[in-house]
């Protein structure tokens, strides 16, 4: 049956050509914006996982940024520390120079004091972006480090901690408490230096207070072939009235800690504050000790270095030696911090990618698929617009009906 009122051939080519021009239009957007889903209309839980990924990329964009400049002030502090290091080694050579006596004393600490100021100097420009890690102005630093999200999708920010190493050279105050036994020790009233001989060798330390009385704060180290221990004064320690008992005793602890093999330390409470050190092994050792009092930096000690005289010259060895372990320890602790930053900086850079990667896989157009498909929706909706076009005739030909 045909009727003028309704086109059921027209309704149906309509609706034909109304679905393929939706699809369409969904094509050119595709192929005009590169997205498969450029909106939340297109795929509002596709889309809303790609927006918070895109807000986490743009977060490690600058998470990037904060561990370029973490790395660069811990490099310029590691850089300083070395040379640091270095100066001290130079230092090092004046004072063993100065040991002998047919030597101009007045000139090599002449140079010795050249090096100090040096070493000043290096400590003081080793800033960068403002902030100081060597000059004992900052105890720690953070980097940021990354963002972690956890499966509730709550965010936290996480940090990589630099510890400042005091480096500075001022508000040493030189005190009479470091002193050995015999004449194979040598010392300047804060420092003593001297060698235990193998096969029995003994010598004594004696930690007294004579002089200023010891401060909270102030410590006493000794080195015992290469291997350092230290002792901190505390404020109970100067209320007790045997202090200098108390530092020899912990020290002792501490270096049987050590296991060092055939070295008996003793405890002699017969004279204070002393230490009585044998050698029982087939090699010579040697035995350092350092006072550092609360006021000095990391460095402090080495405003006390004197080889003008051979005293002086004798003790500034031990000095040095003490000097030159703390430069070398600052300088591991910031490289060690550096290559922790940078291996964080390379993750985040990798990560970044990855989660690029993971947006595109999501909300990125398959550009091939979706040419070939405009390609096909062109051809129908020509098809479509005919095919309407042939339905609309139909209602004509009952007009020959009427003739």
């Amino acid at each position: 049956m045909s009727s003028i009122l309704t086109n059921n051939g027209a309704m149906v080519a309509l609706q034909t050509l109304k679905m393929v021009n939706s699809s369409l239009a969904g094509a050119q957007n595709e192929i005009s914006t590169g997205k498969s889903v450029s909106s939340a209309r297109d795929n509002a839980a596709v889309w809303a996982i790609s927006k918070v990924m895109e807000t986490d990329v743009g977060g490690f964009r600058a998470i990037s940024d904060s561990l370029s400049l973490g790395q660069s002030t811990v490099a310029v502090a590691r850089s300083a520390t070395e040379t640091i290091t270095d100066l001290l080694n130079q230092m090092k050579q004046k004072i063993v120079a100065a040991q002998g006596d047919n030597v101009d004393r007045a000139k090599i600490n002449a140079d010795v004091t050249a090096l100090k100021n040096q070493v000043a100097s290096v400590v003081s420009a080793a800033q960068f972006n403002g902030l100081n890690l060597v000059d004992g102005t900052t105890a720690t630093t953070n980097v940021l480090a990354s963002l972690d999200r956890a499966g509730t999708g709550t965010v936290t920010a996480s940090s990589i901690t630099v510890t400042g190493q005091d480096m500075s050279t001022g508000g040493y105050t030189a005190k009479d408490v470091l002193s050995g036994s015999s004449a194979g020790a040598s010392g300047n009233g804060d420092a003593v230096a001297f060698n235990l001989d193998a096969g029995g060798g003994n010598e004594q330390v004696e930690i007294a207070e004579n002089g200023p009385a010891f401060a909270t704060g102030d410590s006493v180290s000794l080195t015992v072939s290469g291997q350092t221990v230290s002792y901190t004064v505390s404020a109970d320690d100067v209320a007790a009235t045997t202090t200098a008992d108390i530092i020899a005793i912990a020290l002792k602890n501490k270096i049987d800690a050590l296991n060092i093999a055939d070295l008996v330390v003793d405890y002699d409470s017969g004279t204070p504050g002393t230490l009585d050190f044998t050698n029982n092994s087939t090699l010579d050792m040697t035995i350092s000790g350092q006072f550092t009092n609360q006021g000095a930096g990391g460095l402090g000690a080495m405003d006390g270095i004197d080889v003008s005289t051979g005293t002086g010259a004798n003790a500034a060895l031990a000095t040095v030696e003490a000097l030159i372990n703390t430069s070398i320890s600052a300088a591991s602790t910031f490289g060690s911090a550096e290559g922790r930053i940078a291996t964080q900086a390379d993750f985040i850079s990798n990560l970044t990618d990855s989660l690029r990667l993971g947006i595109g896989a999501l909300v990125d157009a398959d550009m091939e698929e979706a040419s070939a498909r405009l390609q096909a929706l062109q051809t129908q909706q020509q098809l479509a617009i005919q095919s309407l076009s042939i339905a609309n005739q139909a209602p004509q030909s009952i007009l020959s009906l009427f003739r």
